[in-house]
């Protein structure tokens, strides 16, 4: 089932472990897919901002080479 028009995915993780994390999850008052969702968005900014800093530091080394 979807909400507020976002496609669904589709992940394969075995029975035991979605019964698992599905308790972890509601011990932590949350969902598992806002679990997920939370997760996929702090991947993204960690490796938004270290692509961000990579390039500061290209940019930097550019600078002094000039």
């Amino acid at each position: 089932m979807t909400t507020r028009g976002k496609p669904g995915r589709v992940v394969r993780i075995d029975d035991e472990t979605w019964a698992a994390y599905g308790e972890l999850c509601e011990a932590e008052g949350t969902s598992r897919a806002d679990d997920m969702r939370r997760h996929v968005f702090a991947r993204i900014n960690a490796w938004r901002e270290a692509q961000a800093k990579q390039a500061a530091v290209l940019r930097r080394a550019a600078k002094l080479s000039d």
